[in-house]
């Protein structure tokens, strides 16, 4: 019995690890192909795929600098953005949780099956009327108009309400109001250094996301010079016969790089920010 046990228990082992092998490397092997194709030619990249790189990669980035492209502008105009927008994000959509979480009011299940309903309505669907108003706001071609709407980002909300359930303590906070703590107090003080974990979490999420946006940038964003990163790569298109797929498969790789620093610096926090949310007691 005990044998049965063991083996049956080794097996499921190696038929996970054999998952995850395949996993990684279904997630490892386009990434690596983006870096490769980026030192390689246009005509190298046209012959196959190769898993080896090649010596185009400065040829590859005269191109870029032959197209007026400002890498180094539309990099930092990208970092602004999704900065600003991580943080107005985190900050907002945690409060917003922490109201929910904490306080009774009238309309409170509604108000939270609400934020469902929003999360799962695709920003495509509202695009058109998000355009009128950015625009009658004076909003469009600025910033502001990809960074303020995050304030309601619904599905920052939900992540946040769901990881709050899981840590808010209320006799902590009755305590606090007994010291004489104001209620934003208790939250900059008591919730926020709680809630430090999934902040990071969400944090993570809300930069890739900002960082990656182009569709509501290149409907928003009409100035070259603001052009985010994922906006200058795409004006590399040609035609048929003048499309430099090295160059392009270059200024991706760039794109890519801060995501993966993050991911590489963080990853500890998506894995303990989205356990603790997934736990209530």
């Amino acid at each position: 019995m005990f044998n049965n046990y063991k083996f049956n228990t080794n097996l499921m082992r190696v038929f996970v690890y054999i998952v995850l092998v395949i996993i990684l490397i279904v997630t490892v092997v386009p990434i690596w192909l983006l870096i490769v194709n980026a030192t390689r030619s246009t005509v190298e990249i046209q012959q196959g795929i190769s898993f080896m790189p090649s010596t185009h990669l400065f040829e590859n980035y005269g191109i870029l600098l032959g197209r007026g492209l400002n890498l180094g502008r539309g990099f930092g105009n990208s970092l602004f953005v999704a900065v600003a927008s991580t943080i107005i994000t985190v900050y907002f959509s945690l409060l917003t949780a922490y109201g929910i979480v904490v306080y009774n009011f009238k309309g409170k299940k509604l108000f939270s099956n609400f934020i469902v309903v929003l999360v799962m309505i695709p920003m495509q669907l509202s695009i058109i009327g998000f355009y009128q108003y950015m625009s009658k706001l004076g909003l469009t071609d600025n910033y502001a108009s990809l960074i303020l709407p995050l304030i309601a980002n619904a599905g920052s909300v939900f992540f946040g309400k769901q990881y709050l359930e899981s840590v808010v303590i209320n006799d902590l906070i009755d305590a606090a109001r007994v010291d004489g703590a104001s209620e934003i107090g208790i939250f900059h003080r008591i919730m926020m250094p709680l809630a430090v974990p999934g902040a990071m979490t969400m944090g993570i999420f809300a930069f890739v996301a900002a960082w990656n946006n182009f569709f509501n940038a290149f409907i928003l964003i009409s100035s070259i010079e603001k052009y985010t990163l994922p906006m200058l790569v795409q004006t590399l298109r040609g035609d048929v016969y003048r499309t430099e797929f090295g160059a392009i498969y270059l200024g991706l790789a760039v794109t890519v790089v801060p995501i993966i620093l993050i991911y590489a610096l963080f990853s500890r926090y998506i894995v303990s920010g989205i356990a603790m949310g997934s736990v209530k007691e």
